[in-house]
């Protein structure tokens, strides 16, 4: 059962939801349950919304519906609908696609993440609320989708700060320890019960598809793929070129890239375990050229304060490789910190540029894939950057 007690707001804390952004910290409430759960927020102009609320987050009110409601938890599952119907046509298109099939407060539904995998779904549940309503979300997912298993990826570090336990359990069927995706022409393996995120980063899905399609006819010869997890952006290239080297840190995704290599017949790749600032600066010192360089970095910039920093390192990175390019070369970059804005982004490619001495011309600008939508009011929800650059002189 619902409580019925308000959560109550402090002025910036409703100026905040009136500004329609979903999160509170908890500096900006003035009072709160002892028990997560489903509660009423406002102030002096009554209720102006219903949240997922945990006294123990720092982001203690995160907001799923705007306005008051006699069914606040219909509401909530309301958004879960207009999420999955926003993707059934390419679900039920596309039965072995990645596909990300909730997007937290993106949905409405905050917290809450589902990828799907060849038809094996993924949830991801970061705030506290959802943990009583995964029985029913289970539910709802099967009779909407028709899943073949659906598997709780409960690991996450996020769910330390919302005091919850970390754990992997299925939720339905049997979930398989790896999956084969198709992404365009080409295949890989998704670890579902280990790897980064839910198994793949699906939000550069349509970035490397493109990159696949912009690189093709364009005669080129040498490309080199950093921080290359599962060598995706290399395989969707690796067909136009004569080679592509597969840089990453992690013995774990070179392994992972090698075996997706191998289910795609890619006898072109070439496989390096270095750190990709040392990399970079000992290929430019050895004056060795590219016509394609991919960088597809973590994120630099965790937390605010990290901003800066992380600008002087993707500004290292991407100046070294603006040298490595030959005249008529494209660089494909990406930043995926949300605290580096687009602005701040472009800013610091223009530095690098013009410190390596280098003509450039923007030949496009994109950003996550479809199925991670923006909110205008919501920043965070932005956080994909990636530029497509080509080097005139």
């Amino acid at each position: 059962m619902l409580e019925v007690m308000k959560v109550t707001l402090s002025p910036r804390g409703v100026r905040r939801v009136l500004a329609r952004h979903p999160w509170v910290w908890r500096s900006d409430v003035l009072e709160l349950p002892e028990e997560a759960g489903i509660y009423p927020v406002g102030g002096k102009r009554g209720v102006l919304g219903w949240a997922l609320v945990n006294p123990r987050s720092l982001i203690s009110v995160r907001v799923f519906h705007f306005g008051d409601t006699k069914d606040p938890l219909g509401a909530l599952w309301k958004n879960l609908e207009r999420a999955l119907a926003y993707r059934l046509e390419a679900y039920r298109a596309d039965s072995d696609a990645g596909l990300r099939l909730a997007f937290a407060e993106a949905d409405l539904l905050p917290g809450l993440v589902i990828d799907s995998y060849g038809r094996h779904l993924v949830v991801q549940a970061h705030a506290a609320a959802w943990e009583p309503l995964l029985e029913e979300l289970t539910t709802r997912l099967q009779d909407a989708l028709e899943p073949h298993s659906i598997l709780a990826r409960h690991d996450s570090p996020l769910r330390d700060k919302e005091g919850l336990p970390r754990y992997v359990r299925p939720l339905a069927g049997q979930p398989p320890a790896r999956a084969t995706v198709r992404e365009g022409e080409v295949r890989y393996r998704v670890e579902l019960l280990g790897g980064q995120k839910t198994g793949a980063f699906l939000d550069q899905r349509d970035n490397r598809l493109f990159l696949g399609r912009e690189v093709a006819g364009r005669g080129y010869r040498r490309g080199l793929d950093v921080f290359s997890y599962q060598g995706l952006f290399a395989l969707q290239v690796s067909p136009h070129l004569e080679s592509v080297e597969v840089v990453d840190s992690s013995a774990a995704a070179l392994a992972a890239a090698r075996e997706n290599a191998a289910l795609n017949r890619a006898e072109n790749l070439i496989f390096t375990e270095a750190n990709a600032f040392d990399l970079l600066r000992q290929r430019e010192k050895s004056g060795e050229k590219y016509d394609l360089v991919i960088l597809d970095p973590p994120a630099f910039a965790a937390k605010k304060t990290d901003r800066e920093k992380a600008l002087k390192a993707y500004k290292e990175v991407n100046l070294r490789a603006l040298k490595l390019l030959n005249r008529g070369g494209l660089l494909a970059t990406a930043s995926c910190s949300h605290h580096v804005s687009e602005a701040d982004f472009y800013r610091m490619l223009a530095e690098a540029a013009a410190d390596a001495h280098r003509l450039v011309r923007i030949g496009a600008r994109r950003g996550q894939a479809w199925d991670h939508p923006l909110l205008l009011t919501v920043p965070e929800t932005h956080y994909l950057k990636f530029a497509l650059l080509e080097v005139l002189t």
